[in-house]
């Protein structure tokens, strides 16, 4: 496996079909991805998994962590969670956040990310806002 970074067009196919397939294509691409950086990993030179982090000052969120459901429980997910959080730490970052669908969050305290207890709904999805402060 290798992770790489990737330009925000190669995420979409991946966030819409594990995260949002009963929506539009165009639900999946924002206007701010833009402005992120965006990794993947590979397997086989196939791009199997994804996430999109914004940085602003010394705080950083990461977005639309998605893997491919036939590569989904091998630690890919891990693997590239663990590759951004050492990226935050050599550019300084002091805090960094997500929203976690709240079915998931479990997964993110495991890098000790803190539930902060706001939720919100989308597109009839429960989010939980998670972070860590370094």
């Amino acid at each position: 496996m290798e992770i790489r970074m990737i330009n925000a067009a190669d995420t979409w196919k991946i966030r819409h079909e594990v995260m949002w397939p009963n929506q539009p294509f165009e639900f999946v691409q924002l206007e701010e991805d833009n402005f992120g950086l965006h990794y993947g990993v590979f397997e086989d030179n196939q791009l199997v998994s994804i996430v999109s982090c914004f940085i602003e000052g010394e705080v950083m969120q990461f977005r639309k962590l998605a893997t491919l459901i036939d590569y989904q429980g091998r630690g890919i997910a891990s693997l590239l969670l663990k590759h951004i959080f050492k990226a935050a730490e050599e550019k300084g970052i002091k805090k960094i956040w997500c929203n976690a669908r709240t079915e998931k969050k479990e997964f993110y305290k495991k890098f000790g990310m803190k539930d902060t207890g706001n939720t919100f709904i989308k597109a009839g999805q429960e989010f939980t806002i998670m972070q860590i402060l370094f």
